[in-house]
Parts: C-alpha cells; sequence; structure tokens
C-alpha cells in the first residue's frame, strides 16, 4: 500500500518535497509489510505540511506552509506530481487544507494569523478566489462574555467544563498509585489577565484544521484561543453560526467526526479528548471529555485518529513520544482512557490506522514507523517496521 508524504523543506525541515511512503506489497489494501520510502514526488521548498486528496480526480492539494498558500497537484504518474495552476495565497503559517464532499471549495487553516479561508474548486479541481471567514474573538478575553463567569456555566450555547472537579474526579478514579499522574488544575492559583499575558504571552488566534460534518455543517479549531467553531457555506463564503467554548488553555488541534453523531477532539496544550455532540435544538456543546493519563505537562499532543471500527480512538503525545488509547463507550458519548503506549519514533506528528497497523511519522527523528494493534485491546505494540524519512507530517493514503 502507498501513502503520500507530507513533509517539512527548506529552514523547517530537510525534505525535498511531497514523498511517498510504501508498506508492504503496492497492491495490497495491508500495510502490515516493511516500509520504504520510493521517492519524491513533487519538489516543494515551501514545505508541503498537510495534504488532502480531490474525492474523485486525480488531484492532490498541499499546505505550503513556510510560504502562506495552497497549491494543487495533478497526479501524471504512479511516482509523480505536476502542479496545477498558480498556488492561492491563504495565510500566514497555513498549516490544514480539507476538500468538501461535493468538491465544490476547500477549506484552508492558518496557525500564524488564525485566518479560516474558504478556496473555490471549479469542475476540473482547480482553486480559486480564497475568501478569509471571519475572525475569531478571544472567549475568554476582558470584554467577552466568558470572562466573568465560571466555569461549568452555559456560555453561549456551549458548556465550559470545571478542570478542577474534573481532575478532582480523575484523581480519585486513578487511586493513589496513578493519581499524581493527574494535571493538577485544582492546585493552581488563579491570576488576573495581566500576569497571566506577561508569563505566557498574549492570546491569539491560531487556526488547526476543519471538519466536514455530515448536513453542510463545517467544524474548525482555533488552538489559541480554545475555540472550535461551526460555519456553513454560503455565495459568500464561511457563514459562522456557533462556536463551542473550551477551557481557557486547553488548545484544540485536531478533531474526528464519528459515526455515533459525536465529534472527538483532541487539545494539544493540555491532552485531553473532548466530546461535542448537537442537543434536542442542535446546538452543539461538550458533553465529556477524557485527559491522557500519565502525560507530562511538558507534552503537546498532536493527531487524532479512529481505529478501522471507531471503537478505539488514538492520540499521538509529542515530547514522552507516546500513543494515548482511548476505547469509545456507550452510543459515543463517553471515552475511557486504556493505555497510553510507546509511539516508537520520536515527535509523533501525524499517525494513521490502516487495518491491524498504526503507522506514525516521528517528525523529529525523520522517520516513519508501524506498530501492530492488538486484535482485543487496539493497543500498539513494539515497532515492526521503520523506514527513513525526512521530516514527515502528514500520511495520506494513495486511491
Amino acid at each position: 500500500m502507498r501513502f503520500w508524504v507530507g513533509a517539512y523543506a527548506g529552514d523547517a525541515g530537510s525534505a525535498e518535497g511531497i514523498g511517498i511512503l510504501q508498506a508492504g506489497d503496492a497492491d495490497s489494501v495491508w500495510a502490515s509489510g516493511p516500509l520504504g520510502m520510493v521517492g519524491t514526488a513533487v519538489p516543494a521548498p515551501g514545505s508541503a505540511s498537510w495534504l488532502a486528496a480531490h474525492p474523485t480526480h486525480d488531484l492532490l492539494y498541499a499546505a505550503l506552509e513556510s510560504d502562506g498558500t495552497v497549491q494543487a497537484y495533478r497526479r501524471t504518474s504512479e511516482t509523480r506530481l505536476t502542479p496545477v495552476g498558480p498556488a492561492i495565497e491563504a495565510g500566514e503559517s497555513v498549516c490544514h487544507v480539507a476538500v468538501s464532499p461535493d468538491a465544490s471549495f476547500l477549506v484552508a487553516s492558518c496557525w500564524s494569523d488564525g485566518r479560516v479561508v474558504r478556496i473555490d474548486l471549479d469542475a476540473a479541481g482547480r482553486p480559486s478566489r480564497p475568501r478569509i471567514a471571519a475572525e475569531a474573538t478571544d472567549p475568554w478575553g476582558p470584554d467577552s462574555p466568558e470572562s466573568g463567569v465560571s466555569t461549568g456555566a452555559r456560555v453561549s450555547g456551549a458548556v465550559v467544563p470545571d478542570l478542577a472537579a474534573a481532575a478532582r474526579a480523575l484523581r480519585e478514579a486513578a487511586g493513589d498509585e496513578y493519581g499524581d499522574l493527574v494535571p493538577a488544575y485544582d492546585a493552581v492559583p488563579e491570576t488576573d489577565a495581566e500576569s497571566e499575558e506577561a508569563a505566557i504571552g498574549p492570546r491569539v488566534s491560531r487556526s488547526h484544521q476543519a471538519i466536514f460534518l455530515p448536513g453542510g455543517l463545517i467544524a474548525t479549531t482555533d488552538m489559541g484561543l480554545d475555540l472550535v467553531r461551526f460555519w456553513r457555506s454560503s455565495g459568500d463564503g464561511l457563514r459562522l453560526v456557533q462556536q463551542v467554548v473550551l477551557p481557557k488553555g486547553s488548545g484544540p488541534r485536531h478533531g474526528v467526526w464519528h459515526p455515533s453523531g459525536h465529534l472527538y477532539v483532541v487539545t494539544e496544550l493540555s491532552r485531553e479528548v473532548f466530546v461535542l455532540a448537537p442537543d434536542a435544538e442542535t446546538r452543539w456543546r461538550v458533553i465529556s471529555g477524557q485527559s491522557l493519563v500519565g502525560s507530562l505537562d511538558t507534552d503537546t499532543a498532536a493527531e487524532l485518529c479512529a481505529s478501522r471500527d471507531g471503537s478505539t480512538l488514538y492520540a499521538g503525545v509529542r515530547g514522552s513520544d507516546t500513543i494515548g488509547v482511548l476505547a469509545v463507550r456507550g452510543a459515543g458519548e463517553e471515552l475511557q482512557f486504556t493505555a497510553l503506549a510507546d509511539a516508537g519514533t520520536h515527535w509523533p506528528r501525524h499517525h494513521v490506522v490502516v487495518n491491524d497497523t498504526l503507522l506514525v511519522a516521528g517528525q523529529l527523528a525523520d522517520e516513519i514507523v508501524s506498530l501492530p494493534l492488538d486484535a482485543r485491546t487496539g493497543v500498539p505494540g513494539r515497532v515492526r517496521h521503520r523506514t527513513a524519512s525526512p521530516s514527515p507530517t502528514r500520511l495520506l493514503p494513495m486511491r
């Protein structure tokens, strides 16, 4: 099986462009065999850190993070890509692109300036007409309604969880042996906005991902302002319909839509996975959350993906270089922490489940590794295969 490999180039990494990974036999749907890089499909000095495929045409879209642009590529052979048209300006440090199910547009997310950008696609899949959506405002800022509301209250249709209470509950459930591993949110004294900003810097918008949900809804994450925003496409671009506020400083990064109707979101800074769902009035809210127990305060969470049957979630944790394993319980409304497994590589930036195998891109190790998944528990085992790959950041299965 083959994969497109997004990677950092130039000052940000050592890749030449978009690579090709072969896992096992090229014509097999299994990825459990030996790994090897086939080569570079196209040079991309602007750092093609994220890739997305057109649903029907043989086209690939790359977020060229260093350039702040989105570039379309056409597949011209088994191992070659060719640029299609000029690169489209998106914003500073564009780090994610997602293509709409009907292929009429894509959404680009930009880390440095917080932009969410709709880019039209014509019938042939060529991108044009970037339109910047409404910018985010800090829900925890001094002039925002949330600033004077205690955690746990309903705010603008969102439920803001009480981290202190959650920490106490988790510590009690973990017991004496593991209780000290739960982040001590209830032990952190409150500080005013000025002292917090002096300690960690000003809060700024940092968009990180767009997720297409059923019914034409689009969810985007804002890591810097702790928001999950919901949009609908309109003739003028994207129309904001709701936002859900997550705990201050949690840093929502990436999410996964689940067939049960829930949206799971991993937070980069607090290393948790929150469960979001619409209520009877179709207003989205946080209904539960689960900490990645055992992760370190210096860790940052990265990718979140689901097993083939949707029963298990896998969250990458950079720093301690682990994979958090969470079981989906009930009707999808609850997550249960199962294990924190060794990722087998340094700085697991991205990972993907392929049948009985977890492929992990070790960005700072310059390699990709494969881990077997236990058929009963879903927990990853020790590294089965590995291959050198410069600064990998995204693994996208080829069609």
